[in-house]
C-alpha cells in the first residue's frame, strides 16, 4: 500500500481508500456482517481512510460503522463524513444551514460513536441556490466544529471541478481538501488539469468513483446515470473490447486511477469482501504489462475521441425541476448519484 500527504493535513492516506456508501445499501441490499468484516479485512492490509455520509442510506452506513469502529483502534484510520444532503425526498434533500450544519455533525458523531471527525466535508453543494450560503453559513458552521474539537479538518466535494475551485477562493474559511468524483477516471481524466490549482493552495485531493459510477464495468451503470448516450455507448464499446481481449475493464479502470499523480487517494465502495479482495489484488500486485498495454488501447480508442466527457449541469438541472415539481404538491424521490 502506498501512503500519499494529504495537501498540507498531518494525515498520510492510503491510495485506495474505502467509500461506505454502499454499506447504506445504495446500490443493492447488504449484510451488516459482511460490511464489518470487509472493513476488517480492509484496515488489516492497510486502507486507512474511510469515506461516508449521512446521505448514504440517510444514516444507516455510519451506523453500521458506528458498530465496529469503537472496538478498533483510532490510530489505524481515518474517518471522513459530510454535511448537507440528507433525505431521499428532493424537499428535504439538501440544508447548508448553520443549525442544521452543527446537527448534523452531532448525529453523525453519535451514529458512528466517534469523539471526532477527520475531515468534515460540504457535500455537493453545487445543488445550493447559491455559493453565498456555503460561504457564510454552512463554512463558519464547520470551523465552529472545528474549533470544538469534534473535527480536525475541512473539505468540500462537487461534482464540476470549476465549482471547488471557486469556493476555494471565495472561502473566508480555510479548506484543506477537495473531494472530486468521476474526473479521475480512464474516460475522464480531467481532474489532472487542475491539480496545480489544488497544490498551489495547498489543498489535498481524493479521487472517487474510479469506475465512474458504474460506467467502466460489465454490468454497465444503473438507469438513473446521469452520462449523455455518447458516453454510455463509449464505456459499453469498451468493456465489450476488454472482454473480448481477455481482460476485465474495471480492473484496468483501478490501475489507471490508482496510478495518477499528486492525488492522495481514490475511493471505492463494495460491500462485497470478494469485490474487496480483488480490488486490493490490483493495489498490491498491480496489472500485466500486456493490461497495460490494453489500457492504453482503450483510452486511445473509445475515450479520446469523445467530443464531451462531462455530464456536468445534468443532475442539478433535474433537481431544481423535480424541487419546483414538489412544491406544487406531492414528493419526489431522486435518485443516488
Amino acid at each position: 500500500m502506498i501512503y500519499n500527504q494529504l495537501g498540507n493535513t498531518d494525515m498520510k492516506i492510503s491510495n485506495y481508500s474505502l467509500g461506505a456508501s454502499a454499506f447504506g445499501s445504495v446500490y443493492s441490499e447488504t449484510d451488516d456482517q459482511e460490511c464489518v468484516e470487509l472493513l476488517k479485512t480492509a484496515l488489516k492490509r492497510g486502507v486507512n481512510l474511510i469515506d461516508t455520509s449521512p446521505w448514504y442510506g440517510h444514516g444507516k452506513a455510519e451506523t453500521v460503522l458506528g458498530k465496529i469502529l469503537p472496538q478498533l483502534d483510532r490510530s489505524l484510520y481515518y474517518i471522513n463524513t459530510k454535511v448537507g444532503r440528507y433525505e431521499k425526498d428532493i424537499s428535504g434533500m439538501f440544508d447548508f444551514s448553520y443549525e442544521r450544519t452543527i446537527k448534523s455533525v452531532d448525529e453523525s458523531l453519535k451514529r458512528m460513536n466517534i469523539d471526532y471527525i477527520d475531515v468534515i466535508q460540504v457535500h455537493d453543494f453545487e445543488f445550493a441556490p447559491n455559493l453565498e450560503i456555503i460561504v457564510n453559513e454552512t463554512l463558519p458552521a464547520l470551523q465552529k466544529v472545528k474549533e470544538q474539537g469534534k473535527a480536525r479538518y475541512i473539505g468540500i466535494t462537487a461534482y464540476p471541478i470549476d465549482i471547488l475551485k471557486s469556493l476555494i477562493q471565495k472561502s473566508k474559511v480555510k479548506i484543506d481538501s477537495i473531494l472530486s468524483y468521476c474526473h479521475g477516471s480512464m474516460n475522464d481524466n480531467s481532474l489532472q488539469d487542475h491539480m496545480e490549482f489544488f497544490e498551489s493552495q495547498g489543498i489535498g485531493v481524493i479521487n472517487a468513483s474510479g469506475l465512474s459510477m458504474g460506467l467502466l464495468t460489465d454490468r454497465g451503470p444503473a438507469k438513473w446515470h446521469p452520462a449523455g448516450v455518447k458516453i454510455r455507448e463509449a464505456c459499453k464499446n469498451a468493456a465489450v473490447y476488454c472482454q473480448e481481449r481477455g481482460s476485465n475493464i474495471s480492473r484496468l479502470a483501478l490501475y489507471f486511477s490508482i496510478s495518477q499523480p499528486k492525488i492522495a487517494s481514490t475511493l471505492y465502495s463494495t460491500s462485497k469482501l470478494a469485490k474487496l479482495e480483488a480490488n486490493l489484488d490490483v493495489v498490491e500486485n498491480g496489472i500485466t504489462d500486456e493490461e497495460k498495454q490494453l489500457m492504453g488501447e482503450v483510452v486511445e480508442r473509445f475515450f479520446d475521441p469523445l467530443e464531451s466527457k462531462s455530464w456536468e449541469g445534468v443532475e442539478v438541472e433535474s433537481y431544481w425541476k423535480k424541487l419546483k415539481k414538489a412544491s406544487e404538491g406531492g414528493s419526489q424521490d431522486f435518485e443516488y448519484a
